[in-house]
Protein backbone atom coordinates (compact mmCIF):
# COMPACT_ATOMS: atom_id res chain seq x y z
CA UNK A 1 0.00 0.00 0.00
CA UNK A 2 2.47 2.36 0.98
CA UNK A 3 4.53 1.56 -2.38
CA UNK A 4 1.17 2.34 -4.34
CA UNK A 5 0.92 5.53 -2.68
CA UNK A 6 4.58 7.13 -3.01
CA UNK A 7 4.30 6.20 -6.67
CA UNK A 8 1.13 7.83 -6.87
CA UNK A 9 2.70 10.94 -5.14
CA UNK A 10 5.07 10.73 -8.13
CA UNK A 11 3.65 10.14 -10.61
CA UNK A 12 1.62 13.50 -9.52
CA UNK A 13 4.58 15.43 -8.77
CA UNK A 14 5.56 14.78 -12.08
CA UNK A 15 2.54 16.00 -13.84
CA UNK A 16 3.16 19.55 -12.65
CA UNK A 17 6.83 19.13 -12.75
CA UNK A 18 7.22 21.62 -16.14
CA UNK A 19 6.65 21.78 -19.48
CA UNK A 20 5.98 18.54 -21.31
CA UNK A 21 8.76 17.25 -23.82
CA UNK A 22 7.94 14.51 -26.70
CA UNK A 23 8.14 11.18 -24.79
CA UNK A 24 10.40 10.15 -28.35
CA UNK A 25 14.40 10.45 -28.32
CA UNK A 26 14.93 14.51 -29.15
CA UNK A 27 17.43 16.93 -29.31
CA UNK A 28 17.77 20.74 -30.04
CA UNK A 29 18.47 21.50 -33.34
CA UNK A 30 18.59 25.11 -34.68
CA UNK A 31 15.59 26.13 -37.49
CA UNK A 32 16.99 29.53 -37.94
CA UNK A 33 20.17 31.46 -37.50
CA UNK A 34 22.81 34.08 -38.63
CA UNK A 35 25.87 35.34 -38.19
CA UNK A 36 26.65 38.55 -36.20
CA UNK A 37 29.27 41.29 -37.33
CA UNK A 38 31.03 44.05 -34.64
CA UNK A 39 28.84 46.96 -33.28
CA UNK A 40 28.88 50.31 -35.23
CA UNK A 41 31.65 52.56 -33.60
CA UNK A 42 29.88 55.90 -32.92
CA UNK A 43 26.25 57.71 -32.11
CA UNK A 44 25.85 58.86 -35.42
CA UNK A 45 26.38 55.67 -37.22
CA UNK A 46 24.36 54.07 -34.68
CA UNK A 47 21.17 56.07 -35.15
CA UNK A 48 21.50 56.12 -39.12
CA UNK A 49 21.06 52.28 -38.98
CA UNK A 50 18.28 52.73 -36.09
CA UNK A 51 20.00 50.71 -34.21
CA UNK A 52 19.87 52.71 -31.09
CA UNK A 53 17.16 51.82 -29.06
CA UNK A 54 15.64 53.55 -25.65
CA UNK A 55 12.06 52.48 -24.52
CA UNK A 56 11.08 50.76 -28.00
CA UNK A 57 9.98 47.04 -28.88
CA UNK A 58 12.05 45.83 -31.66
CA UNK A 59 10.10 43.09 -33.70
CA UNK A 60 12.31 40.79 -35.63
CA UNK A 61 10.59 38.79 -38.03
CA UNK A 62 12.71 35.38 -38.88
CA UNK A 63 11.84 32.15 -41.23
CA UNK A 64 12.09 28.98 -39.83
CA UNK A 65 13.30 25.83 -41.73
CA UNK A 66 12.10 22.53 -39.61
CA UNK A 67 9.08 22.57 -37.28
CA UNK A 68 8.48 21.46 -33.78
CA UNK A 69 6.39 21.79 -30.57
CA UNK A 70 8.76 23.08 -28.53
CA UNK A 71 10.91 26.28 -28.92
CA UNK A 72 13.86 28.85 -27.76
CA UNK A 73 15.99 31.50 -28.33
CA UNK A 74 19.48 33.07 -28.74
CA UNK A 75 19.63 36.29 -28.25
CA UNK A 76 23.07 37.48 -28.16
CA UNK A 77 25.26 41.07 -27.40
CA UNK A 78 28.10 39.67 -29.76
CA UNK A 79 30.74 42.94 -29.98
CA UNK A 80 28.40 45.02 -27.73
CA UNK A 81 30.79 47.55 -25.30
CA UNK A 82 27.88 47.21 -22.39
CA UNK A 83 25.38 45.24 -20.98
CA UNK A 84 22.39 45.50 -22.50
CA UNK A 85 18.95 44.89 -20.64
CA UNK A 86 16.25 42.89 -22.19
CA UNK A 87 13.16 44.62 -20.13
CA UNK A 88 10.50 41.72 -21.84
CA UNK A 89 10.81 38.81 -24.74
CA UNK A 90 7.79 37.23 -26.72
CA UNK A 91 7.93 34.48 -29.38
CA UNK A 92 5.28 34.12 -31.86
CA UNK A 93 4.04 32.76 -34.75
CA UNK A 94 3.92 36.32 -37.48
CA UNK A 95 0.73 36.62 -39.66
CA UNK A 96 1.97 39.55 -42.17
CA UNK A 97 4.10 42.46 -41.58
CA UNK A 98 4.63 43.04 -37.89
CA UNK A 99 1.20 41.50 -36.91
CA UNK A 100 1.48 38.08 -35.12
CA UNK A 101 -1.02 35.52 -35.26
CA UNK A 102 -3.80 36.07 -32.48
CA UNK A 103 -3.41 33.22 -29.52
CA UNK A 104 0.21 32.26 -30.23
CA UNK A 105 2.02 34.74 -28.33
CA UNK A 106 4.09 32.92 -25.66
CA UNK A 107 6.17 35.15 -23.09
CA UNK A 108 9.69 33.71 -22.87
CA UNK A 109 11.71 33.92 -19.63
CA UNK A 110 15.45 33.31 -18.61
CA UNK A 111 16.45 31.19 -15.88
CA UNK A 112 12.43 31.41 -14.65
CA UNK A 113 12.78 35.74 -15.28
CA UNK A 114 11.20 37.47 -17.31
CA UNK A 115 13.64 40.10 -17.87
CA UNK A 116 17.47 39.55 -18.92
CA UNK A 117 20.49 41.03 -18.09
CA UNK A 118 23.01 40.51 -21.30
CA UNK A 119 26.81 41.13 -20.30
CA UNK A 120 28.69 42.59 -23.00
CA UNK A 121 29.42 40.16 -25.59
CA UNK A 122 27.59 37.44 -23.73
CA UNK A 123 24.74 35.12 -25.06
CA UNK A 124 21.61 33.80 -23.23
CA UNK A 125 19.66 31.04 -24.21
CA UNK A 126 15.98 31.71 -23.56
CA UNK A 127 13.86 28.77 -21.55
CA UNK A 128 12.00 26.61 -23.78
CA UNK A 129 8.61 27.10 -24.63
CA UNK A 130 5.62 25.05 -25.93
CA UNK A 131 4.74 25.97 -29.62
CA UNK A 132 3.74 24.98 -32.23
CA UNK A 133 6.57 26.25 -34.75
CA UNK A 134 5.86 25.36 -38.45
CA UNK A 135 8.29 24.43 -41.27
CA UNK A 136 9.23 27.29 -43.64
CA UNK A 137 7.13 29.74 -41.54
CA UNK A 138 7.49 33.23 -39.95
CA UNK A 139 8.21 34.02 -36.14
CA UNK A 140 7.90 37.07 -35.07
CA UNK A 141 10.74 37.78 -31.97
CA UNK A 142 9.97 40.53 -30.16
CA UNK A 143 11.93 42.12 -27.63
CA UNK A 144 11.50 45.21 -24.99
CA UNK A 145 14.50 47.51 -24.56
CA UNK A 146 13.75 49.54 -22.08
CA UNK A 147 16.85 51.90 -21.45
CA UNK A 148 18.60 52.88 -24.46
CA UNK A 149 21.02 50.18 -25.83
CA UNK A 150 23.09 49.87 -28.91
CA UNK A 151 22.05 47.19 -31.66
CA UNK A 152 24.89 44.75 -30.79
CA UNK A 153 24.93 40.60 -31.93
CA UNK A 154 23.62 42.52 -35.23
CA UNK A 155 23.58 41.02 -38.71
CA UNK A 156 23.15 44.18 -41.29
CA UNK A 157 22.29 42.63 -44.62
CA UNK A 158 19.20 40.81 -43.59
CA UNK A 159 17.24 40.81 -46.27
CA UNK A 160 14.16 40.85 -44.22
CA UNK A 161 12.10 43.62 -43.19
CA UNK A 162 11.48 43.76 -39.18
CA UNK A 163 9.99 46.38 -36.96
CA UNK A 164 10.45 48.79 -33.84
CA UNK A 165 7.58 50.57 -32.14
CA UNK A 166 7.14 52.68 -29.19
CA UNK A 167 7.35 51.42 -25.87
CA UNK A 168 6.32 47.77 -24.66
CA UNK A 169 4.43 46.17 -27.36
CA UNK A 170 6.17 42.25 -27.48
CA UNK A 171 2.66 40.75 -26.51
CA UNK A 172 0.69 43.49 -28.79
CA UNK A 173 -0.86 41.61 -31.72
CA UNK A 174 -0.61 44.82 -34.16
CA UNK A 175 2.41 47.64 -33.98
CA UNK A 176 0.86 51.23 -35.07
CA UNK A 177 2.90 52.72 -37.78
CA UNK A 178 6.36 50.87 -36.41
CA UNK A 179 9.90 51.74 -37.66
CA UNK A 180 10.81 49.17 -40.28
CA UNK A 181 14.80 48.07 -40.32
CA UNK A 182 16.18 45.59 -42.58
CA UNK A 183 18.66 44.28 -39.70
CA UNK A 184 18.50 41.76 -37.35
CA UNK A 185 19.89 42.76 -33.37
CA UNK A 186 20.33 41.26 -30.78
CA UNK A 187 19.03 37.51 -32.18
CA UNK A 188 21.36 35.05 -33.44
CA UNK A 189 19.24 31.70 -33.18
CA UNK A 190 15.92 29.79 -32.94
CA UNK A 191 16.20 26.40 -31.88
CA UNK A 192 13.20 23.67 -31.86
CA UNK A 193 13.20 20.17 -29.80
CA UNK A 194 13.10 17.72 -33.14
CA UNK A 195 13.40 14.10 -33.66
CA UNK A 196 16.68 12.21 -32.78
CA UNK A 197 17.41 11.60 -36.51
CA UNK A 198 17.12 15.49 -37.13
CA UNK A 199 20.18 17.93 -37.68
CA UNK A 200 20.97 20.87 -38.73
CA UNK A 201 23.49 22.31 -42.32
CA UNK A 202 25.25 25.44 -41.84
CA UNK A 203 25.78 27.25 -44.76
CA UNK A 204 29.40 29.44 -44.06
CA UNK A 205 30.34 32.07 -46.47
CA UNK A 206 29.89 36.18 -47.82
CA UNK A 207 27.41 37.77 -49.12
CA UNK A 208 26.36 35.12 -51.84
CA UNK A 209 25.50 32.97 -48.83
CA UNK A 210 23.82 35.97 -47.71
CA UNK A 211 21.88 36.86 -49.92
CA UNK A 212 22.78 40.12 -51.22
CA UNK A 213 21.18 41.80 -54.16
CA UNK A 214 17.90 38.90 -53.55
CA UNK A 215 14.52 40.07 -53.60
CA UNK A 216 14.17 41.63 -49.70
CA UNK A 217 11.00 39.50 -47.72
CA UNK A 218 11.22 36.16 -50.29
CA UNK A 219 13.55 34.20 -48.85
CA UNK A 220 15.21 33.64 -52.24
CA UNK A 221 18.66 32.97 -50.82
CA UNK A 222 20.36 29.78 -51.97
CA UNK A 223 20.28 28.37 -48.75
CA UNK A 224 16.09 29.30 -48.62
CA UNK A 225 16.25 27.15 -51.95
CA UNK A 226 18.36 24.09 -50.01
CA UNK A 227 15.96 24.64 -46.95
CA UNK A 228 12.48 24.16 -48.89
CA UNK A 229 14.39 21.28 -51.38
CA UNK A 230 15.75 19.23 -48.33
CA UNK A 231 11.80 20.09 -46.46
CA UNK A 232 10.27 18.63 -49.63
CA UNK A 233 11.83 15.59 -50.30
CA UNK A 234 10.42 11.88 -49.83
CA UNK A 235 11.72 10.11 -47.11
CA UNK A 236 14.66 12.25 -45.72
CA UNK A 237 15.52 13.11 -42.04
CA UNK A 238 14.83 16.54 -40.75
CA UNK A 239 17.48 19.06 -41.44
CA UNK A 240 17.73 22.55 -40.17
CA UNK A 241 19.02 25.33 -42.58
CA UNK A 242 21.09 28.34 -40.86
CA UNK A 243 22.56 31.01 -43.22
CA UNK A 244 26.08 31.92 -41.53
CA UNK A 245 26.57 34.15 -44.48
CA UNK A 246 28.02 37.59 -44.03
CA UNK A 247 28.07 40.51 -46.56
CA UNK A 248 31.85 41.38 -47.66
CA UNK A 249 33.25 38.54 -45.26
CA UNK A 250 37.17 37.07 -45.83
CA UNK A 251 39.08 34.09 -44.99
CA UNK A 252 42.04 35.20 -43.40
CA UNK A 253 41.14 39.65 -42.84
CA UNK A 254 38.75 41.22 -40.74
CA UNK A 255 36.97 44.23 -42.87
CA UNK A 256 38.60 47.76 -43.38
CA UNK A 257 36.55 50.69 -43.26
CA UNK A 258 33.43 49.01 -42.16
CA UNK A 259 32.58 46.35 -39.53
CA UNK A 260 29.44 45.30 -41.32
CA UNK A 261 31.19 42.67 -42.93
CA UNK A 262 32.54 40.50 -39.95
CA UNK A 263 34.98 38.74 -38.33
CA UNK A 264 37.30 36.64 -40.48
CA UNK A 265 35.37 33.50 -41.41
CA UNK A 266 38.72 31.69 -39.21
CA UNK A 267 38.31 33.80 -35.76
CA UNK A 268 33.89 33.49 -36.26
CA UNK A 269 33.75 30.00 -37.48
CA UNK A 270 33.69 28.16 -33.69
CA UNK A 271 30.58 30.58 -32.74
CA UNK A 272 28.66 30.86 -35.89
CA UNK A 273 29.35 26.78 -37.06
CA UNK A 274 30.31 24.67 -34.20
CA UNK A 275 28.63 26.15 -31.55
CA UNK A 276 24.57 25.78 -32.50
CA UNK A 277 22.82 23.02 -31.78
CA UNK A 278 22.27 20.02 -33.79
CA UNK A 279 24.86 20.49 -36.66
CA UNK A 280 26.50 17.65 -38.96
CA UNK A 281 26.93 19.61 -41.91
CA UNK A 282 28.95 23.04 -43.62
CA UNK A 283 28.65 24.57 -46.18
CA UNK A 284 31.44 26.78 -47.28
CA UNK A 285 31.82 29.40 -49.93
CA UNK A 286 34.28 31.61 -48.95
CA UNK A 287 36.77 33.43 -50.81
CA UNK A 288 36.16 35.56 -53.25
CA UNK A 289 36.27 38.61 -51.58
CA UNK A 290 40.20 37.48 -50.14
CA UNK A 291 40.55 37.92 -53.74
CA UNK A 292 38.85 40.60 -54.82
CA UNK A 293 39.26 43.05 -51.60
CA UNK A 294 42.81 44.04 -51.89
CA UNK A 295 43.43 46.61 -54.75
CA UNK A 296 39.48 47.60 -55.01
CA UNK A 297 37.49 50.33 -53.36
CA UNK A 298 40.67 51.85 -51.68
CA UNK A 299 42.00 48.63 -49.94
CA UNK A 300 45.21 47.57 -49.54
CA UNK A 301 47.18 45.66 -51.85
CA UNK A 302 49.21 44.56 -48.52
CA UNK A 303 46.28 42.36 -47.84
CA UNK A 304 46.55 39.98 -51.69
CA UNK A 305 46.71 36.57 -51.33
CA UNK A 306 47.70 33.81 -52.99
CA UNK A 307 45.51 30.44 -54.17
CA UNK A 308 47.74 28.74 -51.43
CA UNK A 309 47.15 31.09 -48.37
CA UNK A 310 43.39 30.09 -49.23
CA UNK A 311 43.30 26.84 -49.48
CA UNK A 312 45.14 26.32 -46.21
CA UNK A 313 42.50 29.03 -44.28
CA UNK A 314 39.96 26.33 -45.89
CA UNK A 315 41.82 23.18 -44.53
CA UNK A 316 41.93 24.48 -41.09
CA UNK A 317 37.60 24.60 -41.26
CA UNK A 318 38.00 21.13 -42.76
CA UNK A 319 40.02 20.44 -39.72
CA UNK A 320 37.91 22.02 -37.04
CA UNK A 321 34.92 20.44 -38.77
CA UNK A 322 36.19 17.03 -38.35
CA UNK A 323 37.27 17.44 -35.05
CA UNK A 324 33.75 18.10 -33.94
CA UNK A 325 32.41 14.69 -36.38
CA UNK A 326 30.81 17.07 -38.87
CA UNK A 327 31.14 16.60 -42.37
CA UNK A 328 32.39 19.67 -44.41
CA UNK A 329 31.49 20.17 -48.17
CA UNK A 330 33.38 22.89 -50.54
CA UNK A 331 31.82 25.06 -52.35
CA UNK A 332 33.52 26.46 -55.55
CA UNK A 333 34.03 30.00 -55.99
CA UNK A 334 31.54 31.77 -58.34
CA UNK A 335 32.44 34.32 -61.93
CA UNK A 336 32.88 37.90 -61.40
CA UNK A 337 34.53 39.27 -64.79
CA UNK A 338 32.86 42.30 -65.42
CA UNK A 339 32.06 43.45 -62.23
CA UNK A 340 30.95 46.77 -61.32
CA UNK A 341 33.29 47.36 -58.24
CA UNK A 342 36.60 48.36 -59.38
CA UNK A 343 39.69 47.11 -59.31
CA UNK A 344 37.82 43.74 -57.82
CA UNK A 345 38.78 41.95 -60.64
CA UNK A 346 41.72 41.21 -62.62
CA UNK A 347 42.97 38.54 -64.88
CA UNK A 348 45.48 37.54 -62.22
CA UNK A 349 42.40 36.84 -59.56
CA UNK A 350 41.06 34.95 -62.16
CA UNK A 351 43.70 32.76 -62.21
CA UNK A 352 44.07 32.39 -58.16
CA UNK A 353 40.28 31.89 -58.86
CA UNK A 354 40.44 28.81 -60.98
CA UNK A 355 43.41 27.24 -58.76
CA UNK A 356 40.70 27.09 -55.83
CA UNK A 357 37.91 25.55 -58.24
CA UNK A 358 40.87 23.12 -58.98
CA UNK A 359 41.81 22.22 -55.96
CA UNK A 360 37.90 22.07 -53.92
CA UNK A 361 37.07 20.01 -56.59
CA UNK A 362 39.47 17.60 -56.82
CA UNK A 363 41.78 17.74 -53.88
CA UNK A 364 39.86 15.26 -52.32
CA UNK A 365 40.16 16.93 -48.46
CA UNK A 366 36.52 18.00 -48.39
CA UNK A 367 33.86 15.41 -47.46
CA UNK A 368 32.03 16.36 -51.28
CA UNK A 369 31.50 19.23 -53.63
CA UNK A 370 29.02 21.76 -54.55
CA UNK A 371 29.69 23.37 -57.86
CA UNK A 372 28.44 26.63 -57.73
CA UNK A 373 30.71 27.92 -60.56
CA UNK A 374 29.38 25.52 -62.81
CA UNK A 375 26.01 26.42 -61.78
CA UNK A 376 25.81 30.33 -62.22
CA UNK A 377 28.45 30.40 -65.30
CA UNK A 378 28.00 31.61 -68.85
CA UNK A 379 28.73 28.62 -70.83
CA UNK A 380 29.91 30.37 -73.43
CA UNK A 381 31.85 32.64 -71.24
CA UNK A 382 33.03 30.36 -68.78
CA UNK A 383 34.68 33.65 -66.31
CA UNK A 384 31.03 35.28 -66.18
CA UNK A 385 27.99 35.15 -64.63
CA UNK A 386 25.12 33.81 -66.80
CA UNK A 387 23.28 36.73 -68.12
CA UNK A 388 19.82 35.45 -66.56
CA UNK A 389 21.50 34.31 -63.30
CA UNK A 390 23.17 37.78 -62.45
CA UNK A 391 21.84 40.40 -60.62
CA UNK A 392 23.41 42.86 -62.65
CA UNK A 393 27.04 44.03 -60.70
CA UNK A 394 28.23 41.07 -62.35
CA UNK A 395 29.16 39.55 -58.74
CA UNK A 396 25.93 38.54 -56.76
CA UNK A 397 23.19 36.50 -58.80
CA UNK A 398 19.98 37.52 -59.14
CA UNK A 399 16.90 35.41 -57.45
CA UNK A 400 17.37 33.02 -60.79
CA UNK A 401 20.74 32.69 -60.02
CA UNK A 402 20.19 31.86 -55.96
CA UNK A 403 17.63 29.29 -57.40
CA UNK A 404 20.31 27.69 -59.70
CA UNK A 405 22.02 27.61 -57.12
CA UNK A 406 20.12 25.70 -53.97
CA UNK A 407 18.90 23.26 -57.40
CA UNK A 408 22.14 21.88 -57.96
CA UNK A 409 23.03 20.87 -54.63
CA UNK A 410 23.03 17.37 -54.40
CA UNK A 411 20.60 16.45 -51.69
CA UNK A 412 22.20 12.80 -51.47
CA UNK A 413 24.91 14.71 -49.31
CA UNK A 414 22.71 14.81 -46.51
CA UNK A 415 21.96 11.76 -45.21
Amino acid sequence: MMFTRLATFFLLAASFAGPAFPADPAHWVVTWGTSPAPQLPDEAELRAAKLLFDNQTLREIVHTSIGGDTVRVRLSNAYGKQAVQIGATHVALRDKGASIVAGSDRPLTFGGRPTVSIPPNGLVLSDPVKLTVPAAGDLAISMFLPKQAAGAGVHYGAQQTSYIGKGDLTGAVEMAEPTTITSWAFLTGVDVLAPEQASALVAFGDSITDGARSTVDTNRRWPDILAERLRTRRGGKPIGVLNAGIGGNRILHDPVGSVRSGVNALARFDRDVLAHPGVKYVIVLEGANDLGHPGSAGRPLSETVSAEDLIAGMKQMIVRAHDRGLKIFGATLTPFEGTTNPGYFTPEKEVKRKAINEWIRNGKEFDGVIDFDKAVRDPAHPDRMLPANDSGDHLHPADAGYKAMGESIDLSLFK
